[in-house]
């Protein structure tokens, strides 16, 4: 009997084997091939969230392709500057890149749909208008004449309204202030009468307490805490209205990524849509620890906005959203796309979302 057994399971294991390696004569290159990626981003190496995104991404990929595909992941100036990341997926130097779109304005000014809309969808709404609303499929297309592919690849949720170094009482304190902010929310600031400087993520610090602006946005408590922004200035303003979320972008080198066997393929994707969310979730799960630590044990003054300030810069959206959707026809169907969604999802919203949060907290208050 176990003679009989042992036969049974050894012609069952010689079986297996002469069917794997069947497969494997009939596609040695996908059964051999290994694939070594660079990844490159617009921020520090291992920073907090949206630069620990990159890095599980890579661990992902690693894990599920059993190495098959490695990606070394490169910080903002290690390989190529932060605002570089783009030419660099593009011309092939890297297969992929971690970035936001907004820093693409100059290439294709629709790109900043896809970053932050100011008063616009949140990351919640927008995940649904790129996934289930066609956002997505305008976004590549918006980039097929780059050579990349793009797939979201996180979110900040919504941002705070920046640090200052000196009181904001009305829109009159901001006129003459140096600020870095991108987007289209830097376009909204300037028509308020602020100077807008745009620099990656690991200068901000430096020119905040060297003087050289006098204000800046970053990202949320966890990220500004980080950075130490609470050392170059005393008031923290909320709430943001430029940036009810940055949506983070994988950019993708279309000729490394046909080059993939199908599997692999399938595996980056997957790992892209896991770390998408995951980036969320962190921040949701640490900010208001990083807030708590910055009032309590830095004593950072938290200020709301003034109702006239956010009215102002209300109205300036309004203005330059609409002109950016009149820069092509293709930015006018991204627009038209995004208003559309963004209409139908407040409505509901408007009875789910903010009807409960009214319930549960009746008597909070934000001044």
């Amino acid at each position: 009997m176990k003679l009989r057994t042992l036969t049974a399971a050894v012609a069952m294991t010689t079986a297996a084997s002469g069917l794997l390696i069947v497969s494997a004569l009939e596609n040695p290159a996908q059964a051999q091939e290994t694939f070594e990626w660079k990844l490159v981003t617009s921020w520090p190496k291992n920073f907090p969230g949206v630069g620990q995104g990159p890095e599980r991404l890579a661990e992902r990929v690693e894990e599920m392709s059993d190495g098959r595909l490695t990606i070394e992941v490169f910080g903002a100036g290690q390989l190529v500057p932060g605002f570089e990341v783009f030419d660099a997926v593009s011309e092939g130097t890297a297969e992929l890149g971690h970035s936001a779109s907004y820093y693409w304005k100059g290439k294709a000014p629709a790109a900043q749909f896809f970053a932050a809309v100011p008063f616009g969808m949140n990351a919640q709404e927008m995940n649904a208008w790129l996934h289930y609303g066609g956002g997505l499929e305008l976004w590549n297309e918006l980039y097929d004449d780059f050579g990349v592919d793009v797939l979201t690849a996180g979110a900040s949720g919504v941002q705070m309204g920046g640090w200052f170094n000196k009181e904001i009482d009305s829109v009159d304190d901001l006129d003459g202030l140096k600020m870095r902010m991108p987007g289209l929310g830097g376009e909204v600031m300037q028509r308020m009468g602020v100077a807008i400087v745009n620099m990656p993520g690991g200068e901000i610090f430096t020119s905040l307490q060297s003087g050289a602006i006098d204000a800046t946005e970053w990202i949320g408590p966890y990220n500004d805490l980080a950075f130490g922004l609470h050392q170059a200035a005393d008031y923290y303003y909320y709430p943001g209205w430029h940036e009810p979320t940055v949506m983070f972008e994988a950019i993708i080198n279309e000729e490394a990524y046909a080059a993939l066997p199908a599997d692999l393929q399938a595996i980056l994707r997957t790992a892209v849509r896991d770390v998408n969310q995951d980036v969320l979730d962190e921040y949701t799960a640490r900010n208001n620890d990083a807030l708590e630590t910055l009032i309590d044990e830095h004593g950072v003054e938290l200020r709301r906005l003034p109702d006239d300030v956010l009215a102002e810069a209300q109205e300036h959206s309004a203005d330059v959203v609409a002109e950016l959707a009149e820069t092509s026809e293709l930015a006018t169907r991204i627009h038209d796309s995004y208003r559309a969604f963004q209409e139908k999802v407040v409505n509901y919203h408007t009875i789910s979302e903010q009807a409960y949060y009214n319930a549960r907290n009746p008597d909070a208050s934000t001044d």
